[in-house]
C-alpha cells in the first residue's frame, strides 16, 4: 500500500478500502506516514469528503487506535451524551444525576475548555476537593455505587484523534463533518457506553452556524453509531444565545445547582429535560412522556440533587457550597454592562459573549493557561426581553483582570436590539433517530 496512492484515490473521490484507511491511522499515529503526507490526505478529504462507509471505517480505526475501555463492570445500562461545545453549556452537570437518580448509569469522560468554549472538568474542579483524574477501577466503582461519575480524559484513549487534530488545527482542515464525525464518535465508542445521545449545536456559539450542516452532521454521526452497535440518538439545539444566564466556571456549577433544586424554569432547564428524557428513552427506561415525567419528578422531589450530592462526596469534594454559594464564589472585580436604548432585545452574539468571558479569565488561550474560577458573566436579560435604557444587561467577573471596561463595550457590542420582538427559536430543533 503506498499513501501517495491513497492520497490519490481520497484526491479523485474514489472509495477506500477499511484496509486503506487503518493503513493511513496506524501508519500517522506510528510516525511511518509523516504530518506533510497526512495534512495532504486530510486537505484532499476536506475537499472531496468520504463516503459514509469511509467515515465509519476511518471512526473505528481511530478507535481502536489505542485503549478501548470494558464497561461490563458495570452493573446497568450506560449512556452517555456528548455536547459539541457551545456558551454556557453545563448540561452534563444537570443531566447525569438526573439520569443517575432515574436508575440507569452516566458514565461520563469529559475534557477541559480552550478557547471560547468552557470544559466540563474546568467547572468541576471550581469545587473544593473534586478530583478528576480518577483511575478506571475507581471510576467503575463509583459509577456502581452512585450511578454517575464524571472524570477527565486520560490513559490511551484515541491517540490518532489528539495527533490529527493537533494537526487539522494548524492547517485549516477543520471544518469537515466526516472528520468531526470521527473525531467525535472514535472517542465515544473508546469509551464504552451502551447507548450514545449527541446533543448537536447550531448557531452564533456553535461550530455549526446553520441548522442544515448541524443536521448532516447528527445523522452521520448517529449512523456511524448505529454502525458500531450502539443504541444512538442526536438531538438538534439552539446555540444562538449563551445557555442559560450564567458564563464561567463557578457561576455555571452555581446555575446548575439552581436547576437541580428546581428553581429556574428557563430555556437550559427545558434542554436538560430534553436530553435527560431521551437518554432514559434510548437506555429503554419508558417512552419519551414517560421518561420526561421521570425527570421532572427527580427534580420536584430531590433525587436529583441528592444524587449530584453523592457524584461529589464519591470524587472527594465538599457539598457544602451547595447552601453556601459564597464557598466558590468570591469574585474580587466586576463591571455593570448597561443598555444604552430601549428596545426588544433581539440577538445575543454568544461566540462574542464567551470571548469576553475568556478576556475576563474564565477559559483559556493556551492549553497550560490558568483559568480564574470566578470569572464569568451574568446575563439580566435574554433574546425577547423588553429593556430601557440604563437597564442592567449583564454583569462581568473577575478576580485577575481590575479593569473591566474594555471587555464592557465589547459585550455591548454582542447585544442587539431593536424596535421589533424577534422570533424566538425552540431549543430542540429536531430529533435524529
Amino acid at each position: 500500500m503506498n499513501i501517495c496512492d491513497i492520497i490519490m484515490k481520497t484526491k479523485r473521490r474514489t472509495e477506500l478500502s477499511e484496509n486503506e484507511i487503518r493503513f493511513i491511522v496506524d501508519g500517522f499515529v506510528s510516525g511511518e506516514i509523516p504530518d506533510y503526507q497526512m495534512a495532504a490526505w486530510l486537505m484532499a478529504v476536506c475537499m472531496g469528503s468520504l463516503t459514509e462507509k469511509e467515515t465509519g471505517y476511518l471512526t473505528s480505526a481511530m478507535r481502536d487506535s489505542g485503549n478501548v475501555l470494558d464497561m461490563s463492570e458495570v452493573k446497568g445500562v450506560t449512556v452517555d451524551k456528548h455536547s459539541t461545545g457551545g456558551i454556557g453549556d453545563k448540561t452534563s452537570l444537570v443531566i447525569a444525576p438526573i439520569c443517575a437518580s432515574c436508575g440507569i448509569k452516566v458514565p461520563k469522560m469529559s475534557g477541559r475548555g480552550l478557547g471560547f468554549t468552557g470544559g466540563t472538568i474546568d467547572k468541576l474542579e471550581s469545587i473544593p476537593g473534586f478530583v478528576v483524574n480518577v483511575d478506571f477501577e475507581k471510576y467503575t466503582q463509583i459509577i456502581n455505587s452512585v450511578g454517575t461519575a464524571i472524570i477527565a480524559q486520560s490513559g490511551n484513549l484515541v491517540p490518532a484523534d489528539k495527533k490529527m487534530y493537533a494537526l487539522r488545527d494548524v492547517t485549516a482542515t477543520v471544518d469537515s463533518i466526516p472528520l468531526i464525525c470521527s473525531s467525535i464518535m472514535s472517542k465515544k465508542l473508546a469509551t464504552g457506553a451502551d447507548c450514545i445521545l449527541l446533543d448537536v449545536k447550531t448557531g452564533s456559539g456553535a461550530f455549526m452556524k446553520s441548522c442544515p450542516d448541524a443536521v448532516r452532521l447528527a445523522e452521520l454521526m448517529v449512523k456511524t453509531g448505529k454502525s458500531a452497535g450502539k443504541k444512538c440518538r442526536a438531538l438538534i439545539t439552539d446555540m444562538d444565545e449563551p445557555l442559560g444566564s450564567c458564563i464561567g466556571n463557578a457561576l455555571e456549577v452555581i446555575e446548575a445547582v439552581e436547576i437541580l433544586k428546581g428553581n429556574k424554569k428557563d430555556r437550559l432547564t427545558e434542554l436538560c429535560i430534553a436530553l435527560s428524557a431521551n437518554m432514559l428513552e434510548i437506555a429503554g427506561a419508558g417512552n419519551i412522556d414517560q421518561c420526561e415525567e421521570m425527570v421532572r419528578r427527580a427534580v420536584s422531589e430531590g433525587k436529583a440533587l441528592e444524587k449530584f450530592s453523592e457524584m461529589i462526596e464519591a470524587q472527594g469534594g465538599d457539598i457544602g457550597f451547595i447552601n453556601d454559594y459564597s464557598e466558590i464564589f468570591k469574585a474580587e472585580y466586576s463591571y455593570e454592562v448597561r443598555s444604552c436604548t430601549d428596545g426588544y432585545i433581539a440577538c445575543i452574539n454568544s461566540e462574542e459573549i464567551g470571548y469576553c468571558s475568556l478576556m475576563a479569565g474564565a477559559g483559556r488561550k493556551q492549553k497550560d493557561d490558568k483559568v480564574d474560577n470566578s470569572a464569568g458573566i451574568v446575563l439580566n436579560a435574554g433574546k425577547g426581553d423588553k429593556v430601557k435604557k440604563g437597564d442592567l444587561l449583564m454583569t462581568i467577573y473577575s478576580s485577575t483582570v481590575v479593569e473591566l471596561s474594555e471587555i464592557g463595550n465589547r459585550a455591548l457590542d454582542a447585544v442587539i436590539i431593536s424596535d421589533t420582538v424577534p422570533d424566538i427559536m425552540p431549543v430542540v430543533y429536531k430529533i435524529i433517530k
